[in-house]
C-alpha cells in the first residue's frame, strides 16, 4: 500500500487518546504523521518542566494545558488531522460520551487504578471499541521485553513488568517505544496486516 493510499484509508478514521502525557502525546503525534483523519484527545493536566523528558511538548509550553498544547503541536505537524481536545479529567461517567465516535481508543494514563478504570468502562459500556493500553515502560534498556498481547478487542503494549516508581522513572526512549507500539497497533486495526512484512 502506497503512502497516499494509507492517508486516504485513514482520512475518515477517528482515534481517541485518553491522556496527553508521555504515551498520549507521542502516540497522537505518530498517528498524525501517518495521516489519521481525526484525533479526540482528553487530559486535565498542565505541562510541567519535568514532563519534557518524555512528553511531546516544548519549554515555552510549560504552564499550558496538555490537551491545548498537544492540539497546537499536531496542527503544526499535520494541519489535515482534525483535533478535538477536551480539558477534563476522564472518569467512568464521561469516557463513553467523549470517545463514542472513535474507531479505536488509546489508553495513556499514568496510574494503575486509572488504567483499570478505563479497561472496565470500555469492556462493559463500549464493548464494540478497541482499547490499546500501555503497561510496563519505566527505566531504560531491555528492548527485547517489549511485546503486544491481544485479548480480542483489548491489546496491551509494553513489557508488562517495569511499572513506574520513584526509583524506576519513565524516560523518553522506553515511553516512546510503547507509544509508537500503540500507534502501530492502531494502524494494524484500521489498515489490516501489512502483507509486505516478512513474518
Amino acid at each position: 500500500m502506497k503512502y497516499e493510499d494509507i492517508k486516504k484509508s485513514l482520512k475518515n478514521k477517528t482515534v481517541g487518546i485518553a491522556g496527553c502525557g508521555g504515551l498520549g502525546s507521542n502516540c497522537a503525534v505518530a498517528l498524525a504523521r501517518t495521516g489519521i483523519g481525526k484525533l479526540i484527545i482528553a487530559d486535565f493536566d498542565i505541562i510541567e518542566e519535568s514532563n519534557l523528558n518524555r512528553q511531546y511538548y516544548f519549554y515555552d509550553q510549560i504552564g499550558q494545558p496538555k490537551a491545548t498544547a498537544l492540539k497546537t503541536n499536531i496542527e503544526r505537524i499535520n494541519p489535515e488531522t482534525i483535533v478535538e481536545s477536551h480539558l477534563i479529567m476522564l472518569d467512568a461517567n464521561n469516557i463513553p460520551s467523549v470517545f463514542k465516535d472513535c474507531d479505536v481508543i488509546v489508553e495513556a494514563f499514568d496510574k494503575t487504578e486509572t488504567k483499570e478504570m478505563i479497561m472496565k468502562v470500555v469492556s462493559h459500556k463500549m464493548p464494540e471499541k478497541y482499547l490499546i493500553m500501555g503497561i510496563g515502560m519505566a527505566g531504560w534498556g531491555a528492548n527485547n521485553l517489549f511485546t503486544d498481547k491481544h485479548f480480542d478487542k483489548l491489546i496491551i503494549c509494553g513489557d508488562g513488568v517495569n511499572e513506574i516508581r520513584d526509583d524506576n522513572p519513565p524516560l523518553a526512549p522506553r515511553v516512546g517505544i510503547v507509544a509508537n507500539m500503540q500507534a502501530n497497533v492502531v494502524l494494524e486495526i484500521l489498515l489490516g496486516k501489512n502483507n509486505n512484512q516478512i513474518s
